[in-house]
């Protein structure tokens, strides 16, 4: 190989591997005063609390969606959908609907309703655990940590439906 082939082959290398980078999810608490955001690893299979934003308006909070999307290469959003217990929907399930198909339309990204019932129990469990333990007392989150709560739930279910998910716990 000579030298001029050289940068040519790197370039390659460095293209292939960005075109190649995986897609990650959003997840989505959705709230009328805070929307909470997790996002899961490049290979999709943890989900980490990311950021709580603080609604001020519908143009604001979409922008900073849009934001957080071409940051890390968003490529699916995973929204709460907030149902009773029973399964029926709620007003504020119906609120996410309508805000989830207005992600879509407006960051031109594929949006997923997800059943978010107990997520919001259960991120309170933890940030309840964590500050116990924890030394500092630090603010944590629950808006986020629901979110992370979603997005764990949805990549365990995910991973539990391929094959070779299948034939592992076999």
């Amino acid at each position: 190989m000579n030298h001029t082939e050289r940068p040519c082959v790197e370039g390659t290398r460095a293209a292939i591997t960005a075109e190649t980078k995986p897609p990650r999810i959003l997840a989505i608490d959705y709230g009328r005063k805070r929307i909470g955001c997790a996002l899961s690893d490049e290979l999709g299979l943890t989900a980490q609390p990311l950021e709580t934003i603080v609604r001020t308006n519908r143009r604001n909070d979409l922008r900073r969606l849009r934001d957080i999307c071409r940051k890390h290469g968003v490529a699916r959003i995973l929204v709460g959908h907030p149902l009773h217990i029973t399964g029926a929907a709620s007003p504020m399930a119906d609120e996410a609907a309508r805000f989830a198909a207005r992600l879509e339309k407006e960051l031109h990204i594929e949006v997923e309703l997800v059943d978010e019932r107990l997520t919001t129990w259960e991120a309170q469990q933890t940030v309840a655990e964590t500050k116990s333990s924890s030394r500092r007392r630090k603010r944590t989150s629950v808006d986020d940590v629901a979110a992370a709560v979603l997005l764990r739930d949805y990549l365990e279910h995910r991973g539990a439906q391929t094959p070779a998910a299948r034939v592992e716990k076999d």
